[in-house]
Order: structure tokens, then C-alpha cells, then sequence
């Protein structure tokens, strides 16, 4: 046998490193990781905050699909002007510094036809018909027999609208 050709038999094990911990070195490391958990917790917090807030936004679609699959019944129909001003009252009203001589300012209950009308469009993106709050109104007044002469049509465009207002209609902030 040469004894300049290696051998297997020669070979040693090489020694392993010493174990590096994963943990960060530097305490710049640490500040980062610091103020991503608490960007990552404020962002949490805040969308929470938020989907708490669109609780009643939530609710309402819920009703207003319930009585979207009863569009032929009367009573579904005339609750929709209700749930309407019952969306409008539960909308977070941003914080006023008010003066104690000042009357309090009216909600979206009082308002009538023409202001309600305004309410409706001034909260909602997308552009309503200039005769909603009128359409609303003979939902909620008219006698049953011009209710039941609604073509079908006509009714599931008042169903959209009112869904429409009710997933964009925007809050103050």
C-alpha cells in the first residue's frame, strides 16, 4: 500500500461550531421588534374598534336580506323605511363640543321628506334616486292596494338601494 494515497481509515471528525442563538445581538433588533408588536397590536386594536363600531351595519344587512326573501309580503316591505331610520339613529355620531346655550342639534328621526332626502345622499357614496325618501315614505304610508300594485321590479330596485345605502352610507368622523 502507498502511503501517500489516503486512506478512509484516516480521516477525522471535524469538530462542530459553537451553537449561535437566533436571538438578536443588538439592542436596535430588539427597539424594531418592539415597535412592530406594538404597530402590529394598535392596528389590531383599531380594526376591532371598527368592526365592533359596523356592528349595526351588520345587523341591518342580516334583517335586510330577511325581508328581501319575503318581498311579496306587505309588512316586509313597509319595514324597510324603518330599518332605514333605525341605521340612520345607530350611525357613531362623532364627539361635538357643544355650548350649554346652544339647542341640541337634531338627529336623522325629525328629519322629514325633503331633509331626510339630503341625510340619505349626503351619507352615501353612491348616487341615489332624487325621489328615495319619497319612494320610502309611500313604503311606510301608502294604502295596502298601491303596495300591491308595486311591479316586482320596482320592489327589488328599493331592495338594492336600501342595501346599497346600508353597506356604503359613510360616518363623520
Amino acid at each position: 500500500m502507498n502511503p501517500n494515497v489516503p486512506d478512509i481509515a484516516q480521516l477525522k471528525e471535524l469538530g462542530l461550531p459553537a451553537p449561535v442563538s437566533y436571538a438578536p445581538q443588538t439592542w436596535g433588533w430588539w427597539a424594531l421588534l418592539a415597535l412592530l408588536l406594538a404597530a402590529t397590536a394598535l392596528i389590531g386594536f383599531r380594526r376591532y374598534r371598527q368592526w365592533q363600531r359596523n356592528r349595526y351595519r351588520r345587523e341591518a344587512l342580516l334583517r335586510l336580506a330577511q325581508l328581501r326573501s319575503r318581498s311579496d309580503d306587505l309588512r316586509a316591505l313597509r319595514e324597510l323605511p324603518e330599518l332605514l331610520k333605525r341605521v340612520a339613529l345607530s350611525m357613531p355620531v362623532p364627539a361635538r363640543k357643544t355650548h350649554l346655550a346652544s339647542p341640541l342639534p337634531q338627529g336623522p328621526a325629525a328629519l322629514g321628506d325633503t331633509d331626510w332626502q339630503r341625510f340619505l345622499e349626503r351619507h352615501c357614496t353612491d348616487p341615489l334616486p332624487s325621489d328615495f325618501s319619497h319612494r320610502l315614505g309611500q313604503l311606510a304610508y301608502a294604502p295596502d292596494t298601491v303596495l300591491q300594485a308595486l311591479p316586482e321590479a320596482q320592489r327589488q330596485t328599493l331592495f338594492d338601494l336600501c342595501q346599497t345605502w346600508v353597506e356604503r352610507h359613510h360616518v363623520a368622523a
